[in-house]
């Protein structure tokens, strides 16, 4: 770290469904910068008054930026933070953004239990998840990364199943795919580098806190 770190806190935001409401519960901490959008082309955004930059970065590259120290504390989702498992402090869940990882097939591959999907496909994002959650069923499973629309692997035949994040369940519906078991529950997290943590401690405690008293508050409305 350069001394200009030190005087700086610097915050990775993520690009998406959490970025507005990670800035709003910033801001309403007193943690600002004019100017801060996802849609700005600066790549770092910095209020020198309140020495805080921040950084926008695509959503699976955050833990990255967070463990190596560019940035010293970050908010994303457990669902990254399981799949990138990246050696970070995880501080305080925030408890939005809530999602769910499940599994899902077609409805006509429906079966009684998760057991009987042993050695089929699976599509999916998230592989080192899937990977996890099968072997602690004690299924043998070949896992598919794909990037794109997970949905369209059972309709073209590519997996019989897939792994995928869900808000409403809504596109699984519209797919005619139905659920088959829960992985993982997901909301939005703060994490912190570990060095930062110990070096910027005061900052970084006195910032989680009063994050925390404010999921509190409108945990209570």
């Amino acid at each position: 770290m350069t001394p200009l770190d030190m005087n700086y806190l610097t915050v990775a935001l993520p690009k998406g469904k959490l970025f507005d409401k990670a800035v709003q519960m910033l801001a309403s901490v007193g943690c600002a910068a004019e100017g801060l959008s996802q849609d700005s082309r600066k790549l770092v955004i910095s209020n020198d008054d309140a020495k805080v930059r921040f950084i926008i970065t695509k959503t699976s590259d955050l833990p990255t930026y967070v463990e190596y120290g560019a940035a010293d504390i970050g908010i994303i989702g457990k669902d990254v933070l399981l799949e990138e498992n990246k050696d970070v402090y995880e501080l305080l869940d925030l408890k939005f953004g809530y999602c769910r990882m499940v599994a899902a097939v077609p409805q006509a591959l429906r079966q009684d239990k998760i057991s009987d999907y042993a050695h089929m496909r699976v599509a999916t994002k998230y592989p080192r998840i899937a990977e996890r959650f099968f072997h602690s069923m004690g299924i043998q499973m070949e896992i598919i990364k794909l990037n794109g629309s997970i949905e369209l692997a059972p309709i073209v035949g590519l997996a019989e199943l897939i792994v995928d994040l869900v808000e409403t369940g809504r596109t699984l519906r519209e797919n005619n795919l139905v659920e088959v078991a829960q992985i993982q529950p997901s909301t939005a997290r703060l994490i912190a580098n570990r060095v930062s943590f110990k070096m910027k401690f005061e900052r970084i405690n006195s910032l989680a806190e009063a994050l925390k008293s404010l999921v509190e508050s409108e945990a209570d409305k």
